[in-house]
């Protein structure tokens, strides 16, 4: 899709663009698009049928049933791109549709300030004392409960300033509210700001 030849990342765009609902391009579509093809990029990760499943991780519970079980999916990079990718489909007169349907990012800053601010609580020293792969079970653990936190947080945003999903959607509560509060938050506690989990990443994930 890319190009054999002269390959170029904008032909992903001129792709999505065949794809338009009316003048309207749902949000799925995008993530699906990313998520298919990049996913040789992703190093050494697990792979079901032969696929590559990027930023996917086992945990004992999980559940599940099949060659699925245990999985949780997180895609925050692939997220994180197709987030990015609405404002520049909306300059070309494309309505961006069902944003909704993506999920908060689990990153080290939205999931910071959930620690740091005491909802979540490390149920033992080495949660915070030791630093942890991206597949350890402590941190799918905190990314999952970080997804589900960042709605909870968007739905009191919401309440407080007296907004519908439609008007204040969830992309709008990370960028504007708790990423920039995650990165404050650890600043204030932390020289340097790192996050209060340690994480030996290779920048794939975070």
């Amino acid at each position: 899709m890319f190009g054999a030849v002269d390959p170029r990342v904008g032909n992903l765009v001129d792709h999505l663009l065949e794809h338009l609902e009316g003048d309207a391009l749902p949000a799925t579509q995008i993530f699906r698009h990313v998520v298919t093809w990049f996913a040789p990029i992703w190093p050494g990760r697990l792979e079901l049928a032969g696929e590559n499943l990027g930023d996917v991780w086992l945990h004992p519970h999980a559940g599940g049933s099949g060659r699925s079980a245990g999985l949780v999916p997180f895609h925050k990079l692939s997220q994180w791109l197709t987030y990015s990718m609405l404002e520049p489909f909306e300059w070309l007169g494309v309505r961006v549709t069902g944003i909704g349907a993506l999920t908060g990012l689990p990153e080290y800053r939205n999931g910071g300030l959930f620690v740091d601010l005491g909802a979540l609580e490390p149920m033992h020293a080495d949660v915070l004392g030791v630093a942890h792969r991206p597949g350890a079970e402590v941190i799918v653990e905190w990314r999952a409960l970080t997804v589900a936190l960042l709605d909870r947080t968007a739905e009191r945003v919401r309440a407080r300033l007296g907004k519908t999903a439609e008007e204040m959607p969830l992309a709008n509560v990370l960028e504007g509210g708790t990423w920039a509060a995650g990165r404050r938050v650890a600043a204030r506690l932390r020289p340097g700001g790192p996050p209060p989990i340690r994480i030996e990443s290779d920048g794939t994930v975070f």
